[in-house]
């Protein structure tokens, strides 16, 4: 799921000096149990995530790499300090990490931003290792709850048609509003769901 080739964690400032706004679950984030019994939190990003970011994008398979940013090419560190530093408000970012007790790598990241065409762009990525066990729902739910927080209630997202992993997650998790495909390209506009479909789509 690209945004622009963009990678989509607890600050208290916004970059530019201001405080940012932050919602109650990023401000004391619990931790959440996947589907192998791990225990990850989510939180915004922070700018000295730059080098994590650089790390995870090195341990994603290059199927992982291509299907997320339609590129085989990985991040390069000047790439990682743009991406780790967002506004909290037009551009949020939210990462996934274990919940180790120490700031460990991350296994996972959501980002929204500003697209060309004028939409608000989403895009996910979940480390190899760490996919199938609804980290993917989590980061979604966590990123479009934020974005709603902020009056940003409609998305977009493209995904190869051949990700049917990324589709799927888009498809029980938002409430799609257009589709296109182009190229081999799903363009999608979609909302995010109230929080009675979010709980029947986390039991399905």
């Amino acid at each position: 799921m690209s945004a622009s080739g963009e990678y989509g964690l607890i600050e208290t400032m916004h970059p530019t000096g201001g405080v940012s706004t932050r919602p109650p679950w990023v401000r004391a984030p619990e931790p959440m149990i996947l589907g192998n019994g791990a225990a990850v939190r989510l939180r915004a990003i922070r700018p000295d995530d730059a080098p994590r970011l650089l790390a995870l994008c090195d341990r994603l398979s290059p199927r992982t790499v291509y299907q997320r940013f339609f590129t085989t090419r990985r991040l390069r560190p000047a790439d990682a300090n743009v991406l780790a530093n967002v506004d909290y408000d037009e551009r949020m970012a939210i990462v996934a990490n274990v919940d180790d007790g120490h700031d460990s790598a991350l296994i996972g990241v959501a980002r929204y931003a500003p697209s060309d065409d004028g939409t608000t762009e989403v895009a996910l990525v979940v480390a190899d290792a760490w996919q199938g066990l609804g980290l993917g729902s989590l980061l979604l739910e966590a990123l479009l709850r934020a974005g709603g927080e902020r009056g940003i209630h409609e998305f977009s997202a493209d995904v190869l048609a051949e990700n049917r992993q990324a589709l799927r997650l888009l498809g029980r998790h938002t409430t799609i509003t257009a589709r296109r495909l182009e190229h081999g390209v799903v363009h999608l506009l979609f909302g995010r769901l109230s929080a009675v479909e979010t709980a029947t789509a986390r039991a399905s």
